[in-house]
């Protein structure tokens, strides 16, 4: 087959690691990389499924490919593939399905795939995925997101992520240090840590069973002996995030004062009913040690809205204990129903109208608490990570606690460390 590949991502971080991963495996199989936008031989869609929309998504991004390039191959991976391999199998167009399993030997399955073949899967049961694949996205070799750790053993009501891949393992911290050189000899400044279930590293890595390996342990040895100058934490459970962590990140030099923390909800009635593993107050009490210790670290928070059986009155209990947080911004999700999952058991079923209002709540909520958190901080110098360019020929960076910036583009600057009075 001739060798033009165009890559797309659907949904998160590690995602997108994955996918570059992905496109470095084809590149050095002999394919040349094109934008998604252009016409390629080949097209590879790397897919979520933490919402409906994921999975609609994908299916438009296959019939624009039909359209553009109806001669072309077309290859979808992900979590949407692992979870509905069949369906994405009868979406015309589509030639190959690669599970959670089959997704990083994408090489060896393309040379036994013909412009014959429609629908054909190779995926197994999730329960049979156990190997972790190191992956590392590269953008604008500035800010590069490392995957250290994959899957969960968490049973969160609403969530397809353990069936879509599988029990929690990870990296080992030698591995990992070894990946973060490997980066920073490529010139990038920030290396971002994700995973799906970022606090529960150690599981699954082989190490000397002497030498017990968690995340505390891993930021210790990359704060003493990694040569990249910043890291950030990309999200941590709060009953993973011990003060003792906290505490690491409040004493470093290269752990931004940034802490990524899913709510989901505020009100505990919910949370049990989320099976999520802790109550309001210890979200609250990570917040008060963060706050304490860090007075200018910024706080990213995930919500749900529109849970089943969320009545008004327990929305605005929500509401008020985001407000009362000392909290810097939220990504808000309008609660989707998802098959195979204990929620759809749950009732009263919220209207979706409903869920739309309370998300627009919440997102001016967010719009607020970080205009205050950035209002707080001006005058003040921090320094930035100058990133890329946007199309008015402006140039864009976060602070150590990540404030966006932007500036009037300078070549000096881009990936560049500035010290910058806000």
């Amino acid at each position: 087959m001739s060798k033009t590949v165009a890559l797309h991502t659907l949904g998160c971080k590690l995602n997108f690691s994955e996918t570059t991963a992905i496109a470095r495996m084809l590149e050095n199989d002999g394919f040349e990389k094109k934008n998604f936008d252009e016409i390629a031989d080949l097209y590879v869609i790397n897919t979520c499924s933490v919402t409906e929309n994921a999975d609609k998504e994908c299916r438009q991004l296959v019939r624009r490919i039909q359209k553009k390039a109806p001669d072309a191959m077309v290859v979808i991976t992900g979590c949407y593939a692992q979870l509905k391999p069949q369906e994405i199998a009868s979406i015309p167009g589509v030639n190959l399905v690669l599970g959670a399993a089959e997704k990083f030997n994408i090489v060896s399955h393309l040379k036994d795939l013909t412009q014959n073949d429609s629908g054909k899967i190779c995926s197994c049961d999730i329960e049979d995925v156990n190997v972790f694949t190191p992956s590392y996205s590269v953008k604008e070799r500035t800010r590069v997101f490392l995957k250290v750790q994959d899957g969960c053993d968490y049973n969160c009501s609403f969530c397809t992520i353990p069936m879509a891949r599988g029990k929690s393992r990870s990296d080992s911290i030698e591995n990992v240090l070894q990946k973060v050189e490997e980066i920073a000899k490529g010139g990038a400044k920030e290396v971002v840590l994700t995973g799906i279930n970022l606090g529960d590293f150690g599981k699954g890595a082989i190490v000397n069973k002497k030498h017990i390996e968690d995340f505390q342990s891993l930021i210790q040895t990359l704060d003493r002996q990694a040569t990249i100058e910043r890291f950030r934490i990309s999200s941590i459970e709060p009953n993973l995030l011990s003060n003792e962590i906290i505490e690491l990140v409040s004493n470093s030099k290269k752990f931004m004062p940034h802490f990524h923390i899913p709510l989901q909800s505020g009100n505990n009635k919910i949370l049990a009913d989320m099976r999520r593993r802790y109550k309001r107050e210890l979200y609250a009490e990570k917040v008060g040690v963060i706050k304490l210790l860090m007075p200018h670290a910024c706080i990213g928070a995930d919500v749900i809205v529109g849970f089943p059986g969320e009545t008004d009155e327990d929305f605005k209990v929500t509401a008020e204990f985001i407000e009362s947080l000392d909290i810097s911004y939220l990504h808000v999700f309008t609660y989707s129903e998802r098959d195979n999952t204990h929620a759809l058991n749950l009732s009263p079923v919220v209207p979706v109208y409903i869920r739309n209002e309370r998300n627009k709540i919440l997102r001016n909520i967010s719009y607020l608490k970080m205009q205050d958190f950035t209002n707080k901080h001006i005058g003040q110098t921090r320094k930035v990570l100058f990133e890329n360019v946007n199309k008015n020929g402006m140039m864009e960076g976060y602070s150590d606690n990540y404030i966006k910036i932007t500036s009037p583009f300078k070549k000096e600057w881009v990936n560049t460390i500035v010290d910058w009075t806000i």
